[in-house]
């Protein structure tokens, strides 16, 4: 099989793995390396920076060759479909050679369990020394762990990479042992664990090393390392001399919708790993039926329910909510309205809050005031009492947060809580609407002629409420607003 071939299958097997954004790494310039990449500010695969770059990453697997038999999974051994591995030399001169072209600027590098844990997990090893050493590649990497591989393989991986995750796959142990026989959570969370410890003894210049996969990881100092008689102890000791040990941190990924748990759980286990492994984020996938099973849902889940855990992650991330305050472990998040109004409109004693007096952390819980409302509000206040019309200003979204505040101890908002319910719900389902309608071909295809204008009217087009009218068309727009509905696709699809 050729490269282009191998390329083609694996990157397509790559697809359903969604924790490769955010990377949060910092490599400067290093002389005698290429790669300087630096995608702290904002995340990779096909994101911008605040310079305005497209950060991207190749992401594709080594192997999608498994010897597990997970049922949710396209690439489990009893699935029929084409298999193909690539060697730790072929991938990296891919890697180097996309590099080269400007296509890439990191690489989101993953497996299936190809032979063993550890075999595998020392290909993807041998990969990334081969970008790090030969190449002398110093941009980004993210290796995705395999479960069950050596302690000391993880260290090893951990001095190489950027960013490592292990993902759970399902938030509960019981779905995990019915659809996943061949992994365990205990397998999942030990190397979670040894990568925190490992950061943490870092820092401080201690490295954290387990010799066998049955040992328990044990705490040697650099100077121990550096006295130590094996081959092996004395190969981590000049890795380690690396200033970086997973600087981005580490992430993992759960599935909703392919087992019965509900989001008050899963979001109480995210609340878990954040605390327990200090990780960078928490992805969460929506079941898609891939594979046929009995075991698994006929249907896929919905994406609603992913955006709504994604809204509720950044609230306990971000904003201090605890996940017992979120929702209950046996209910779902409502899908009328997010989960920051649903907290809000439980709990009515809180409201209104007056801006002008309210500390952060009573502003936070305000619908619609973020982090950055929320702190400019407490500067502002500082000179003089902020109105109705100063939140404006500030881009304060008061459709919400009218009917949560008071502004000189005015009330701008209704005061019926169901009629509070029906204006926060039909405005999320309105800006939901509206997002998903902007990347719809079909939409533009058959709207009226006057909402193809950068500047229409809205309410010719269904969907786009907040379309601008600050703008002139372009060259597109005014083709597509004086053709017919063949002409628009073929100035879509980029054949006109």
């Amino acid at each position: 099989m050729n490269l282009l071939d191998k390329l083609t299958i694996l990157s397509d097997a790559a697809k359903y793995d969604a924790a490769c954004t955010s990377s949060g790494a910092k490599r400067g310039y290093q002389e005698g390396k290429i790669g300087c990449t630096s995608t702290s500010v904002a995340g990779c695969c096909h994101t911008f920076s605040s310079d305005g770059r497209c950060v991207t990453l190749l992401k594709v697997l080594l192997s999608n060759d498994c010897c597990y038999n997970c049922k949710y999974c396209v690439n489990r051994c009893t699935n029929d479909t084409s298999r193909a591995t690539f060697t730790p030399e072929e991938l990296a001169e891919l890697t180097i050679e996309f590099y080269r072209r400007n296509y890439i600027e990191g690489l989101f590098l993953s497996s299936a369990v190809y032979k063993s844990p550890d075999y595998t997990m020392e290909l993807l090893i041998q990969t990334a020394e081969l970008l790090r050493r030969k190449y002398r590649f110093n941009g980004y990497i993210h290796l995705k762990g395999i479960p069950k591989a050596d302690p000391l393989l993880v260290e090893k991986a951990a001095l190489l990479a950027d960013r490592m995750s292990y993902n759970l796959e399902l938030p509960g142990e019981e779905s995990l042992k019915r659809l996943a026989p061949q992994k365990t959570k205990k397998s999942l969370l030990l190397p979670m664990g040894q990568l925190a410890q490992g950061k943490k003894a870092f820092a401080s210049g201690r490295r954290l090393i387990g010799a066998q996969q049955n040992e328990k990881p044990r705490l040697l100092t650099v100077s121990g390392l550096q006295n130590a008689q094996s081959e092996t102890a004395a190969t981590v000791f000049r890795a380690a001399k690396r200033p970086l040990y997973l600087p981005a941190g580490q992430t993992t990924q759960m599935i909703v919708g392919a087992s019965p748990e509900r989001d008050g759980k899963i979001l109480r286990l995210s609340g878990a790993l954040y605390r327990k492994f200090s990780l960078r984020r928490v992805y969460f996938s929506a079941y898609l039926p891939v594979v046929n099973d009995p075991s698994l849902p006929s249907v896929g889940e919905k994406l609603l329910r992913e955006h709504r855990l994604y809204q509720a992650d950044w609230l306990m991330r971000y904003y201090g909510f605890a996940p017992e305050e979120i929702a209950d472990e046996d209910e779902n998040l409502p899908v009328e309205y997010d989960p920051k109004c649903a907290w809000a409109l439980r709990h009515p004693e809180n409201f209104p809050v007056e801006v002008n007096r309210a500390d952060l952390a009573s502003l936070l819980r305000v619908p619609g005031i973020g982090v950055r409302s929320a702190n400019k509000i407490i500067a502002a206040r500082r000179h003089t009492k902020l109105t109705y019309e100063d939140l404006k200003k500030m881009r304060v979204v008061l459709k919400r947060a009218r009917h949560f505040i008071t502004a000189c101890g005015k009330f701008y908002g209704e005061e019926k809580e169901e009629r509070v319910k029906a204006l926060l719900s039909a405005a999320d389902v309105s800006e939901s609407a509206a997002q998903l309608s902007m990347f719809s071909a079909d939409a533009l295809i058959n709207a009226p002629p006057a909402a193809l204008l950068s500047g229409g009217n809205a309410a010719a087009m269904p969907g786009f409420t907040g379309a601008r009218t600050d703008l002139p068309p372009n060259e597109t727009q005014k083709k597509l607003q004086l053709s017919t509905p063949e002409i628009r696709r073929s100035v879509l699809t980029g054949e006109l």
